[in-house]
């Protein structure tokens, strides 16, 4: 009999299941109220918009060119409208600054084996997207913490890493309605994070899944604008942007995007043609059919649907929540974040719940690289009407001190 755990890559030892892809076969329960999956309501799909777009491209001329083998960059038609998409959010480039691949995921699987080397350092928010530190561990970094607004110099960054064998490659982080929390980072913090990353000689990645997603309050420059503007371009810059349609078009088709530096981009289409050749070309060219037609009208109208679900919960947390629960109020995305007393474990909670009041919910130590975090959880306002989000929030309010005092 094989002994496969021999002959295992040791990079194999740091993959882990994720918690989040677990619990979404919840929702197959139809008895359970779930707020653990962060996807987007698929009764929002513009189904239609797709399948005219494949229609079109399979009775048109094309059709042969579609069913093919495609560029590694991506399919012309998209990538021509990513490039117009950045630039009016204020980035100029392209289409040889950007890169279609298989969601944004890929993209960060990409960008952890493009630069780091085994001992490197990434710099994460402290949490960060579950995804990313799942893509990096293969490549056997080391993490430390980039807390906005912290102000912590970076001599003492470049020590620690120094002290744990590599160098600062990158700073990972989502700056607009960060998952797992919700937050945005400020125009401060953006143009601190730059100069961080300057005195370091590091990159930065700008991981903006949820960037359409804005429910209050002005857009803010993403941080590639900023860095093009204060570098004279983006062939010069050291942020590399990470974008996707799955939050705001479509998941299934996964398609996302990387725009960065020609000279990077060059690089990570290397690293797409050993690993899939390329993305679909059948789907990139729906895709650019569906977002040249609907995407603004479209996300305005998700837009809508979901602002009014996050309002729902932030005021159910209000009505219901226990004195010593805390919570983020995001301006957009699809997260809430909650702390719960101190002393409390939230995974021991998501287990009480889904017996007692059939409510799921994530867990925040997954979200940690060190581990921390257990009285901390992440909720998911995308998928539940009112009434869901009411009991839900209800049921859970109500267990939470029953837990507090079974603790004691």
């Amino acid at each position: 009999m094989t002994t496969w755990d021999s002959l295992y890559a040791r990079r194999a030892s740091r993959m882990r299941a994720s918690e989040i892809r677990e619990l979404l076969k919840l929702l197959d329960r139809p008895d359970v109220i779930n707020f653990a999956g962060g996807i987007p309501d698929q009764a929002l799909f513009p189904a239609e918009d797709f399948k005219q777009a494949y229609q079109d491209i399979l009775a048109g001329p094309d059709t042969g060119r579609a069913l093919q083998y495609g560029m590694s960059e991506g399919s012309n038609r998209l990538r021509t409208w990513i490039v117009g998409h950045m630039r009016a959010r204020g980035i100029e480039c392209g289409p040889q600054n950007i890169l279609i691949t298989s969601g944004s995921q890929q993209g960060l699987d990409y960008i952890g084996k493009l630069f780091l080397t085994e001992g490197d350092t990434a710099l994460v928010q402290w949490p960060t997207y579950l995804g990313a530190l799942q893509a990096f561990n293969a490549y056997e970094p080391n993490y430390d913490r980039l807390d906005p607004g912290a102000n912590r110099a970076a001599e003492d960054f470049a020590a620690t890493a120094t002290e744990k064998g590599g160098r600062i490659k990158f700073a990972y982080l989502s700056p607009d309605f960060a998952n797992p929390t919700g937050l945005t980072v400020d125009l401060a913090e953006r143009k601190r994070l730059l100069a961080l990353a300057e005195d370091l000689g590091c990159a930065v990645i700008e991981d903006s899944p949820y960037e359409a997603l804005r429910y209050d309050g002005d857009a803010l420059p993403p941080i590639l604008a900023l860095d093009s503007e204060a570098s004279g371009g983006i062939d010069n810059t050291r942020t590399i942007y990470c974008g996707s349609f799955s939050k705001s078009l479509s998941p299934g088709l996964r398609l996302g995007w990387i725009c960065a530096a020609a000279g990077v981009i060059s690089r990570l289409v290397l690293i797409k043609q050993a690993s899939d050749l390329n993305s679909p070309v059948l789907n990139q060219e729906a895709m650019a059919r569906v977002a040249e037609s609907v995407f603004e009208s479209h996300t305005a109208k998700t837009n809508a649907v979901y602002k009014a679900r996050r309002d729902a919960m932030l005021a159910a947390l209000e009505r219901h929540m226990p004195a010593g629960v805390s919570w983020t109020r995001p301006d957009g995305g699809m997260f809430i974040w909650m702390t719960l007393p101190a002393g409390l474990d939230a995974a021991e909670l998501l287990e009480m719940s889904i017996e007692t009041v059939r409510v799921a919910f994530v867990p925040g130590r997954a979200f940690h690289p060190d581990g921390s975090g257990a009285n901390t959880l992440r909720l998911s306002f995308s998928c539940n009407d009112y009434q869901k989000i009411e009991e839900g929030i209800s049921r859970l309010g109500r267990l939470i001190p029953e837990t507090v005092t079974s603790t004691v």
